[in-house]
């Protein structure tokens, strides 16, 4: 007789995800609306939203879109958009010292 095998449990069920609303005509964001335990509860969540959104809204152009994040499931979502910012700038910054060296370089080339 064979021992029952154990469900494995997916990178993707154990991660948290954002669930976040922007507007894709202005590309502006209304930040973070919920952080969700899972992959499958994030699409179920996103789904609840859609179906909930008015239609003028999505006229508009407000969308929800979800990603993978390193944020706590169950957080606040002012908080987690403030954290989500913060985190954002930062990697914007950093990738902006990327490009000095190269700006500098084909000034010296001219």
């Amino acid at each position: 007789m064979r021992a029952p095998t154990a469900i494995s449990v997916t990178s993707d069920e154990s991660s948290a995800y954002v669930i976040i609303c922007h507007n894709i005509r202005t590309y502006r964001s209304a930040g973070v609306v919920e952080v969700i335990q899972g992959r499958l509860n994030a699409e179920k969540a996103l789904r609840v939203l859609e179906g909930c959104q008015v239609s003028a809204d999505h006229h508009e152009g407000w969308r929800y879109f979800f990603e993978k994040t390193d944020l706590k499931a169950g957080m606040d979502p002012a908080q987690a958009t403030e954290i989500r910012q913060s985190d954002l700038e930062n990697r914007e910054s950093e990738s902006g010292k990327e490009w000095i060296p190269l700006i500098a370089r084909r000034s010296l080339l001219r």
